[in-house]
């Protein structure tokens, strides 16, 4: 099969945003149909399960300069339809952005200033499941067995109990949560309803959706109808899904372009953050960036991602170092700055496009659900340096095409030492990390000239003998170096 991606993902660099906790701004003045509630929890404290900190569209508005300065072009959002959870995975609306993000119109003015921009955007599909007030389920709740709606969800019994957790639900839901009733995807209506969904939001001027546990629908068929109606739409529409392990089954060029790629996360942490990684938060989801691994492990583990999928699809994965669902990073790592500036090294010099969830790029700390969701912090709390450190990284991936979409390959991977090469047509960048706490000298055969370090602190010497050369790279303790 001849797969095809977008080519804009395999030049992006996402920032994933959750738009609760991100930036509070204010409409135009007089703007019409603007809701803010008086019952918010404080901006700085530490987010709690329930209640909203009010981050809207008009905050990310005012937030489009500081991404455009940091490299980001492409943005990915978890939900934002009509919900009653801060998470907004319990969709009420699909065809409303929640009245606290601002709306519809304010997400469409978002829209049109991202893309002004160069911005892609992308939004969340959480197409398995819907929240209790959805209208189709919440008149099962009103009407019972007199609803119309009865074969749009998988009703087991009555009577329904929606909220009463002492009685059984009588409704298929997710992961058995009562708050999230399942839709029955063998419905025709319900599947029409989807891409109907899907194809409206992109004709409003999305460029994507990511789908949300798309595992859980097995309706023969569907993700491939899926792609074909999105890509009616907008052929260079993403289409990327939450898969936290071998997505093959996904990735044949028939259903998405790309999944969020732990794969990748896992042994990039497990190698540069080593005994580091703090188990109590990292045992919970299944991604295991655990136990510590050595440049040899690594390096079986990267080449046997890279061999799992097609070039193409390769080149649109998403990769992550955390997001909504994981502890953030820097906590994962026990506070260990360099073990945050190593993974990070090695998540702009990969294949694919990386993702940056927000705040990461600046030293924000949370564990588990629902720390990993605090508020963007205040300027003054940024850690200035990380901050830059993920600025120059994201500017030699853009200026070097060879960074995006360039040849992966392995030179030397030894202990604490992991070189490799990424090559496209006569460019040829190499990048070396150092794990250990030890400055680090090494030597290897090496074909072809080295002009100059484009990042990071140390020195090489190459030496000629006759065909080969040597090169001897100098690492400095727990750092990285780029060479072009």
């Amino acid at each position: 099969m001849n797969i095809q991606t977008p080519n804009w993902v395999k030049n992006a660099v996402f920032y994933q945003i959750f738009p609760d906790r991100f930036s509070i701004g204010k409409p135009p003045q007089n703007y019409p149909n603007y809701w803010q509630s008086s019952n918010l929890e404080s901006w700085e404290s530490l987010p709690t399960p329930q209640k909203y900190k009010g981050g809207n569209f008009w905050g990310v508005i005012d937030k489009l300069d500081y991404l455009q300065d940091l490299g980001i072009n492409a943005i990915y959002f978890t939900p934002v339809f009509q919900s009653t959870c801060n998470h907004r995975y319990h969709t009420h609306d699909y065809y409303q952005i929640d009245p606290l993000l601002g709306g519809n119109d304010a997400f469409l003015e978002f829209l049109k200033q991202a893309h002004k921009r160069d911005i892609k955007v992308v939004l969340d599909g959480v197409f398995n499941h819907v929240g209790r007030g959805f209208f189709f389920f919440n008149d099962i709740l009103e009407n019972g067995p007199h609803s119309p709606w009865l074969d749009w969800f998988k009703i087991e019994g009555w009577p329904l109990s929606a909220y009463d957790g002492s009685y059984p639900a009588n409704y298929v839901s997710w992961v058995n949560n009562r708050a999230l009733p399942q839709f029955n995807h063998s419905n025709p209506q319900v599947k029409e309803y989807i891409m109907q969904v899907a194809e409206y939001w992109l004709n409003q001027g999305i460029d994507g959706w990511r789908l949300d546990v798309p595992y859980e629908i097995e309706e023969e068929g569907f993700w491939q109808e899926f792609r074909t109606r999105v890509k009616a739409v907008n052929p260079t529409a993403y289409i990327v899904g939450e898969i936290w392990t071998d997505s093959r089954q996904w990735l044949d060029g028939s259903q998405f372009d790309g999944v969020m790629n732990y794969l990748f996360t896992a042994p990039t942490m497990a190698f540069c953050g080593g005994d580091r990684i703090l188990r109590e938060h990292v045992e919970t989801p299944p991604y295991y960036p655990y136990p510590a691994i050595k440049a040899e492990e690594y390096q079986r583990k990267i080449e046997e991602l890279l061999n799992l999928y097609d070039w193409e699809i390769t080149l649109t994965q998403l990769n992550l170092l955390a997001s909504h669902d994981t502890a953030r990073l820097l906590t994962i790592a026990g506070g260990d700055i360099k073990t945050v500036e190593l993974c990070t090294l090695l998540l702009l010099t990969f294949p694919g496009a990386p993702s940056i969830y927000y705040g990461d790029e600046v030293g924000l700390e949370g564990a588990l659900d629902p720390d990993s969701r605090r508020s963007f912090p205040d300027k003054k709390y940024w850690n200035q340096n990380l901050l830059n450190y993920h600025k120059k990284l994201i500017q030699l991936r853009q200026e070097y095409p060879a960074l995006r979409q360039g040849k992966y390959q392995v030179l030397f991977a030894q202990e604490d030492i992991y070189i490799f090469s990424r090559t496209l047509n006569n460019e040829k960048i190499i990048v070396a990390i150092n794990t250990d706490i030890q400055p680090q000298e090494v030597t290897l055969d090496f074909e072809g000239s080295i002009e100059k370090i484009l990042f990071g602190q140390g020195s090489f010497m190459i030496d000629n003998h006759g065909v080969r050369s040597s090169l001897t790279i100098n690492l400095s303790p727990r750092s990285g170096l780029i060479f072009l």
